[in-house]
């Protein structure tokens, strides 16, 4: 969602790879009580030499997050550049990677949304 394009706008950092100089790190978490602890052990370790990253959480569920997931998310937004929300797509659940997502008109719109957020614009 993040590189429609696939132009390597983003990528995928593999454990212990640096970040590159200027990225924008993004971490990405589904809206559950376990995606907002691992989280918070991701910022525990995150050093204050990083910029600071972006969460994405990612709606598992058409309902709201419980609020366990909700107050540990808002007490951690402090360490984190911004925090921005993809809603819940079903179709996610059946495509096999980002290009077949996009195809689908309700993902299209996800992408962009997020991507205006990500960029301040929303």
């Amino acid at each position: 969602m993040l590189d429609p394009d696939g132009a390597g706008v983003a990528r995928l950092l593999h454990p212990s790879e640096p970040i590159p100089y200027g990225a924008l790190p993004v971490l990405l978490a589904e809206t559950t009580v376990y995606g907002a602890s691992c989280v918070e052990h991701m910022l525990r370790a995150w050093s204050t030499g990083l910029p600071r990253p972006w969460l994405v959480l990612v709606s598992d569920a058409p309902a709201r997050p419980v609020p366990a997931a909700r107050y540990r998310i808002r007490a951690l937004e402090g360490r984190l550049a911004g925090v921005a929300r993809v809603p819940y797509l079903p179709v996610l659940r059946t495509v096999e990677g980002a290009d077949e997502a996009l195809e689908y008109k309700n993902v299209r719109a996800a992408a962009e949304t997020l991507r205006r957020q990500m960029e301040g614009k929303a």
